[in-house]
């Protein structure tokens, strides 16, 4: 199946439009139970948020096949499915890379070791564009309007100690003050590290999802 420029056609605002408003909800949902102290392991306040089940980051799992299957049938589906899953796996060795150096320069604060983090990961949302490049557009378009109403919601929780999952820190950090505490513990997560999650994540399933369905188009024509 020959990639094409047709993805365009598709629209990503208006492919991502719902998604988004679901994801939304989401997000407004898990800070009314995390304020009211709704119960886990629904509800958690831990820095990460400790796996809630209530939260967005298990959607990429779902979009990532719903956007797949519509880009798809319209004609925008991969050139190449080993290629995509190819370069899926050098965009997971990238955030794996990158994930340790951010680990390791939050143990030695090291500035220098966390910006190298920051670029792989960043390579991380880049690199799936030679594998499917129209899914990776819809999947970083998707993914910052996830995390930008997030990264609104932890400012205002910074700002007013919410006692949140959104303004916790997590163990043995020491707070520099309220800027370099956001740049480090919301700004780069949301805008890079939960992108490039996203994009790999919703990559894996998506092109398993388009596997799936290439196989079984073919059984259905000879019926």
């Amino acid at each position: 199946m020959a990639e094409t420029n047709s993805g365009n056609s598709v629209g990503i605002l208006k492919l991502i439009l719902v998604p988004s408003l679901i994801t939304l909800a989401v997000t407004i949902l898990r800070l009314v139970g995390e304020l009211q102290n709704w119960p886990a392991p629904f509800f958690v306040k831990q820095g990460g948020g400790g796996g809630a089940i209530v939260g967005i980051s298990w959607l990429p799992i779902f979009f990532g096949v719903y956007f797949a299957l519509k880009l798809t049938g319209a004609g925008a589906g991969p050139e190449s499915l080993g290629r995509t899953f190819a370069f899926w796996g050098l965009g997971m060795l990238l955030l794996v890379g990158g994930g340790f150096l951010g680990f390791s320069a939050f143990r030695s604060n090291s500035a220098v070791e966390g910006l190298a983090g920051v670029a792989l990961m960043a390579g991380a949302c880049i690199v799936p564009l030679w594998g499917w490049s129209n899914l990776t557009k819809v999947l970083i378009a998707y993914g910052y309007a996830a995390r930008i109403p997030v990264l609104v919601v932890m400012f205002l929780a910074f700002q007013g100690k919410w006692g949140t999952h959104y303004d916790a820190a997590p163990p043995g950090f020491v707070s520099k003050g309220f800027a370099s505490d956001f740049l480090n513990l919301a700004v780069f997560p949301q805008m890079i590290l939960w992108i490039a999650f996203t994009v790999l994540v919703g990559t894996l399933f998506g092109a398993v999802a388009a596997a799936i369905a290439q196989r079984r188009k073919p059984a259905v024509q000879a019926a």
